[in-house]
């Protein structure tokens, strides 16, 4: 039976949206191909029909992964807003929803320079959408704090994901928001 565009389209999205949520809970390496398709409904042998190989999956369910979870509607938020939803239990609960950086950020320091690239272009985003927001009087410092806050957010949320103490995952939480001044 033929599939149509708007069924392989569809096919697509399940498959991105399963891939993107795996890899941040298991990782690149703890996820096969098979079990991406399983999870999307599909069978294994489709998966060659949408992608070249299971990198061309990663790049993609990467940059497929920013809508969800806490993340959607984040470009319609302040970056106090955003800071807050980033900095949340909420997303350091559900690492699958989460970011990719955070869930994959040591792991994707190894993955090929494509992955990379992909990664590097969200990690751009996201320091020039706090270079806006951050104090500063010239460009470049604007510059350094958005690194900074991002620095901060992503390894805060590493860190409450590692410890074994909701108290200090909460606190480290906490102390990441409060060192971060956004206007």
């Amino acid at each position: 039976m033929k599939v149509s565009r708007e069924q392989v389209q569809q096919h697509r999205e399940r498959v991105l949206g399963a891939a993107a949520r795996l890899f941040r809970e298991r990782g690149f390496d703890g996820v096969s191909v098979a079990e991406v398709m399983k999870a999307a409904g599909l069978t294994h042998g489709g998966f060659y029909g949408h992608f070249d190989s299971k990198d061309s999956l990663i790049r993609e369910a990467l940059a497929y992964g920013k809508t969800l979870g806490w993340y959607r509607g984040a470009d319609a938020q302040s970056a106090a807003d955003y800071a807050d939803a980033y900095l949340s239990t909420r997303h350091r609960d559900n690492r699958g929803s989460g970011c990719p950086i955070a869930s994959l950020g040591p792991e994707a320091s190894r993955a090929s320079a494509d992955v990379r690239a992909t990664l590097t272009r969200s990690i751009r985003r996201q320091i020039d959408r706090f270079s806006a927001a951050l104090r500063g009087t010239t460009p470049a410092q604007h510059r350094r704090a958005a690194i900074a806050a991002y620095s901060i957010m992503v390894g805060a949320v590493v860190l409450a994901r590692i410890v074994d103490d909701a108290k200090l995952s909460d606190e480290i939480l906490g102390a990441a928001r409060r060192s971060i001044e956004l206007d």
